[in-house]
């Protein structure tokens, strides 16, 4: 096939088949306003700065309109200080122009020859206020001073108008009453449970006449001591109370207070009094059977307890204990009489014989410590020794049952103890014990007759029960025990019992233990 030739040959600059050629650049028209506002000064067709021209070696075209030179004021609050040409960040506020040497382990940043805009690690520098501020206390020192008035001159000295002084009086009136009044409403309008109290006061002097609880108790205190027996050496020792019987040193206690001094020499007893004063306390005598002890003091001018009737106390009389519970010295509770001639039995503890005594009964709060105390009656006279308790719990605490040894047998035990130092007394020759419950008759029964005792030589016989002694109600053994020893040594006592149902009354002459 026959190649045939281009019939329309294409022309150079001319589109090639169907492209259209460039379009032509727009060039929109400059406004003349702009171009002579932003646009190249007249003849310059290069950099603002300077033009240069061929052939002008390096100088600026004659026909560039340079401006104004800067007026000499202006350069001088503006230029750098002399010799600061080559320094290219801010100096610290202060310098006044001085620098320290280059590259100077001291100086600033810009001291040195590395360039602290290419350092990203460099600080920032900010140099202080252009114009410095002056503090208060330059400005109170360049602030001009007036005279300073006195209050006389204020006032009389007619250095300020009558008609000011009117006024600041006025203005002080109205401040003072508005103040008062706002705190009227604040207090009058307060919550309900805040406001002024309007509390009911008694009179300063307390009315203590003759034969109260706070007379009697000062009246007493100083015949009542403490009693410490401390061995040397031990860990613990035993605390009770004593009550000063004569003004000798004579101090009446329990036995069971000193026991441990009787046994052993070593044992020391010590009488602390009302005032705080300590002195040695001797043991004059002691009787187990009883629970009674004498000790003596010396010390000058004691005060003596008085001495009351114990067999003239009634039921429901007022009595006082006086003691040191649980070393807490001089200790008073009240109460009163809750029995009389109540025999008791106490003790036993270690293998000793148990204390039968008769006793008085008050529910006044005795406690350890108060054995060997004083009870008092309504006119502060000795009516008992404190001696027991009986409570409900193993640390025997006070449930309001005391009891203390009548004061009419307590004197004489602590007599016979001051007089011969020991005490006997009177026995029967038996050994009995209590009827069992449900028994026809309610006693002591014998158990065993000594051979040639006084119940042997008055014929009484082993199963014989003792009903009455000296006229005295005998219901237990106890009671037989404190009937007897009621007597003395040597008195014959008619002596009930009952025998194979019946009853017999005998004779018995009492023998010593």
């Amino acid at each position: 096939m026959t190649e045939q030739p281009n019939a329309n040959p294409q022309q150079p600059g001319e589109p090639a088949g169907d492209r259209l050629a460039p379009r032509p650049l727009a060039r929109p028209a400059v406004d003349p306003a702009q171009a002579a506002t932003f646009g190249r000064p007249r003849g310059v067709d290069g950099a603002f700065d300077r033009v240069y021209q061929p052939g002008s070696n390096g100088q600026a075209a004659s026909n560039l309109n340079l401006a104004p030179p800067t007026p000499e004021s202006l350069a001088e609050a503006f230029r750098r200080p002399p010799g600061a040409e080559g320094v290219v960040l801010e100096r610290p506020h202060g310098t006044n122009g001085s620098e320290p040497a280059a590259d100077s382990a001291d100086g600033p940043l810009w001291t040195t020859t590395s360039d602290p805009w290419r350092d990203p690690g460099s600080g920032a520098v900010l140099a202080g206020p252009a114009v410095q501020q002056d503090s208060d206390e330059e400005k109170d020192a360049k602030r001009p001073q007036g005279a300073l008035l006195s209050l006389p001159e204020v006032l009389f000295g007619r250095r300020v108008q009558t008609k000011a002084l009117a006024m600041l009086a006025a203005v002080a009136l109205v401040i003072g009453a508005a103040g008062g009044l706002i705190g009227w409403w604040f207090a009058d309008t307060g919550t309900e449970l805040t406001g002024q109290a309007s509390i009911s006061e008694a009179d300063a002097a307390k009315e203590r006449p003759a034969g109260s609880i706070a007379d009697i108790a000062h009246r007493v205190a100083p015949a009542v001591v403490s009693l410490e027996v401390f061995k040397p050496g031990a860990d613990a020792g035993q605390q009770g109370s004593g009550v000063v019987i004569d003004n000798q040193g004579y101090v009446l206690t329990n036995e069971h207070v000193i026991s441990a001094a009787t046994t052993d020499s070593a044992t020391k007893v010590t009488a602390v009094f009302f005032d705080g004063k300590r002195v040695e306390a001797k043991v004059v005598g002691a009787d187990a059977k009883t629970d009674l002890a004498v000790v003596k003091v010396d010390v000058k001018n004691l005060t003596a307890l008085q001495v009351g009737k114990s067999a003239d106390l009634a039921v429901g009389d007022s009595v006082i204990a006086v003691g040191s519970p649980l070393a807490l010295q001089n200790s008073v509770t009240a109460g009163i009489v809750s029995a009389l001639n109540r025999p008791v039995t106490a003790g036993g503890d270690g293998g000793s014989a148990p204390v039968i005594y008769e006793a008085i009964q008050t529910d006044a709060a005795i406690n350890h410590g108060n054995s060997g105390g004083a009870l008092v009656d309504a006119t502060g006279a000795l009516v008992g020794i404190n001696s027991a308790i009986r409570s409900s719990s193993a640390e025997g605490g006070s449930i309001g049952i005391g009891f203390a040894i009548p004061s009419d047998y307590a004197v004489k035990i602590a007599k016979t103890l001051i007089k011969d130092g020991k005490v006997v007394h009177p026995d029967i020759g038996i050994n009995a014990s209590s009827t069992v419950a449900g028994s026809s008759t309610m006693g002591a029964q014998v158990r065993n007759v000594a051979p040639g005792g006084p119940a042997a030589s008055a014929g009484i016989k082993e199963g014989d029960v003792i009903t009455e002694v000296a006229g005295r109600l005998v219901r237990d053994s106890a009671e037989l025990l404190v009937a007897v020893r009621a007597r003395e040594v040597g008195e014959v006592v008619p002596v009930r019992l009952v025998r194979d149902g019946s009853s017999l009354m005998v004779d018995v002459k009492l023998a010593s233990d």
